[in-house]
This record gives structure tokens, sequence and C-alpha cells, in this order.
């Protein structure tokens, strides 16, 4: 891990809103030094946080467009430089006008999420906090985005702080007892070290649970339904999409390529991907979708087995079961309105009908379960794979750092560790490549 370097003070300009028409449009440009910018297209150097009506001219003193410029005096701005933000119509050929009027003026067009990246650097924003931004704009779900909110207002950021602050405290007991062998465990004992370590550990172990729900809303889970044709798999993903995205009929094997759907459980994000039966054929057609079947299967979070009710698991689904990765999987008894049996929900297995609906609302909580969605998600802070991976290796030291009590050295740099884990996720120590990827997947003009 490296420190990093402060952000460069060239001036960057960007169109801060969506491609497209719209009522407003916004040009944002971010610098060392707004004032020649501000003079030569504007006339004036506009008075800071206040909005002010203005004309943007061109090169030949034409105006291009008028409009609001605010006016924001570093530290005092998303970025902590100087920040112009122009507020014009938003026709798309306008906005172009204006950004490149700006680029005339010594202005260059912003990298991808480069505005939120000079925020992370100048210290207005940590790295989870910079990423939950993204994650507020790409928030699939109203959920979603109140986790994202959490995160964005430093929710997550706090916790990770506190648990870094908890473990500072103790590696510097633990470094002072190195310079006092001869009392060693006995002073750790008597300090209560290994006490704060369990009580850490836990508070981690806590902090997971509700990152773990964050990611979820983020990520969601790919499920994918598989099975015998003429099983019923359209059928419910029909019912699980609410509309009919996929085409039933009583003939085997209508279904010859993947269909994906995504729905929303309680805000968690679902991608549902109905396949073709699996069966043996000498249709070429249809061996290749069976082939693209295993290949979804492969890459999906959470297996559903679909048998006729009538029959249940035979031979056939024996086979499929046995070839499934390891992996959450559930077991649905479809078409139990043939079978007169009523809906139900037991470990592994749900008994419904994708052709009335009957069931259906216990499967979507299976799902949810399955998911590892908890009542409690309702305050989870958005988290990305990166966080949980932080949390696990963190917590890992730890319980390297237990079994280790006797070893002082060894002790003491578990604790470093872990220390070290958590502070990624807040970017105190970055590499500059991890930088570089994170910060690539943002909007421009953010």
């Amino acid at each position: 891990m490296t420190s990093l370097p402060p952000a460069k003070p060239d001036l960057i300009a960007a169109i801060a809103t969506a491609p497209g028409r719209g009522g407003v449009g916004v040009v944002r440009i971010s610098g060392a030094d707004i004032a020649p910018l501000a003079q030569a297209m504007l006339g004036r150097v506009p008075a800071p946080r206040h909005a002010t009506f203005c004309r943007f001219f061109d090169r030949d003193g034409e105006a291009i467009d008028e409009g609001i410029a605010l006016h924001f005096v570093a530290p005092h701005s998303f970025t902590g430089e100087h920040v112009l933000e122009l507020q014009g119509h938003g026709g798309p050929v306008v906005l172009d006008l204006i950004l490149q009027r700006c680029l005339e003026l010594g202005a260059r067009l912003a990298e991808p999420g480069e505005f939120a990246r000079r925020a992370f650097l100048n210290g207005k924003l940590d790295l989870a906090q910079a990423e939950a931004v993204a994650d507020l704009i790409d928030a699939a779900s109203a959920e979603a985005a109140r986790s994202a909110v959490r995160s964005l207002g430093g929710a997550f950021s706090v916790r990770i702080a506190e648990l870094v602050e908890a473990l500072t405290r103790l590696r510097m007991l633990v470094e002072a007892t190195l310079d006092f062998p001869e009392e060693d465990v006995d002073f750790l004992e008597q300090a209560d070290a290994f006490g704060r370590l369990d009580t850490i550990s836990t508070r981690v172990a806590a902090v997971r649970s509700q990152a773990k729900q964050g990611a979820l809303l983020r990520e969601g889970l790919t499920v994918v339904l598989i099975g015998q044709p003429n099983v019923g798999k359209s059928s419910l993903l029909n019912q699980l999409a609410g509309y009919d995205a996929a085409i039933v009929t009583e003939v085997a094997g209508t279904t010859r390529d993947t269909v994906r759907e995504a729905i929303q459980i309680r805000g968690v994000p679902l991608h549902i991907v109905d396949t073709a039966g699996l069966r043996e054929t000498g249709d070429p057609v249809e061996k290749l979708g069976i082939a693209r079947t295993w290949a979804a299967i492969g890459k999906a979070d959470m297996a559903l087995l679909l048998v006729d009710a009538a029959h249940g698991l035979g031979e056939r689904e024996t086979a499929i079961l046995a070839r499934l990765p390891d992996g959450p999987r559930l077991t649905i008894h479809n078409k139990i309105d043939v079978t007169g049996e009523a809906p139900r929900a037991e470990e592994g297995d749900v008994w419904l009908s994708a052709r009335t609906g009957a069931g259906v609302d216990l499967l979507r909580e299976k799902l949810l379960v399955a998911a590892g969605w908890q009542a409690a998600g309702e305050g989870a802070f958005m988290a990305r794979a990166r966080h949980l991976d932080a949390l696990d290796r963190a917590a890992g030291h730890l319980a390297m750092a237990r079994e280790s009590t006797g070893q002082l050295e060894l002790f003491a740099e578990e604790l470093r560790l872990a220390q070290s884990a958590l502070s990624e996720i807040t970017g105190e120590f970055t590499a500059d490549d991890l930088l570089g990827e994170i910060f690539s997947t943002f909007c421009i003009g953010k």
C-alpha cells in the first residue's frame, strides 16, 4: 500500500446531467483557478454560493445559452476545489456547445468518476462514501437508495472508524507490552486485552452482517430455473415477473435459450434465468440450449429444480441434482393445482402452482432466506464485494490473533494486519491501481 498523491489542480469539465433532452442541463467545472474561465465565458466571476443569472458566451461574444451559474469556493465544494456549475437548457447540442467552450478556455474533459476521486483525494469523502455516490445513482430500489444514502452520510465509515480505533488502542497496549517481556501475558490479562479482542471480533461480525445486507441490495441474486421440459419453469418465471416474460405452451422443449428477467422482492433484486429443459435429445438446437442451461447454472447463485408434484423426485431429477455445483438450491414441486395439494414450504422444498400462483409467495420468502436477507436489512448500509472481503480478512486475522496469545510478536502482527484490512474500506491505505479501478466505473460528470 502506498500513500496517495494530491489531486491534480488542473481544470476538468463535464456534462453532469444524463444524456438526452430535459428542462435543465448542468456542466460542471472543477480546479484550482476557475476565475479566468468564468470571466471569459460569463463576463464576471459569480459571487460564491449564490445563484447568478448569466449568459454563456462563445469566443466571438455571442450567447450560447443563458441560465444559472453557481460558484463554490475551495475548500467548500464537493471536490474541495473551486467549482463552477453552469445550469442551462437541457438540450444535448446546447450542453455540448457549453462544454466545448469550457475546453477552449483551458479545461480538459473529466474522466469517469474524476470529480468524486478529487473529493476523496482532497479529504471531502472517504472511499466508502465515494463509492456510495455511484451506488446511489445506480440504486435499483428504494431500499438500495436508502442504504446508499446511509453510507454516503458516513454510517458505514463511522462503524469502520470505531473498529480501527479500538484496534489501535489494543495494538498500543500490546506494543507497549513487547518492551517488557517479563510481564507480557500477565499484564495483558490484567488489562483485559483478550476480552477487548473478543469484543472487537464480535463487532466485526456484526458490521459484516449489515454490510452483507447492503451488498445484497446492490448486487442482487441470480436464480436459475432448471428441470425437465414442460415442468413449468417458464410459467413460474411469468408468475415471479408479474407478466408473460416467457412463452408458455404444452409442447415440451418450447424454451430453447435462456430467458432472463429482473424482479424485486422487498427491494432485493433477483435475476431470474429460465432455461431449456434438461433431457436427452437429438435436436441440435435444443442441445445448444441445454448446454447454455448448464453454463447458466455454473454462474448462478442459486438453483431452483422444478419437478412435477404428481411424481416428485425421480431418477432424472436426482441425476440433475447430482450434477449441480455446491450452493443454495430449492426443489419446487409444481402443479399442485392438478394434484389437489395445499401450498406449503419445508426445508429445501416448496409446493406451489405456477399456473394459478398458489404458493408463489412462499417461494418468495424462501428465496429471501436463501439469499441471506434478514428483517434488519432496512438498517443496512451499502457495501461492495471488496468491503466484505476486507471484513472477512480482518475477522480471519483477529481469529489468528486469538490463537497466538502466547506469542506476542505474532499476536501484534495479526492485529496490525486486521487493522490494515479494515482501513482499506475507507481508503486510509489503498493502492493507486485499486482507486483507478473503482472510479473508472463511475459516470462522467460525477
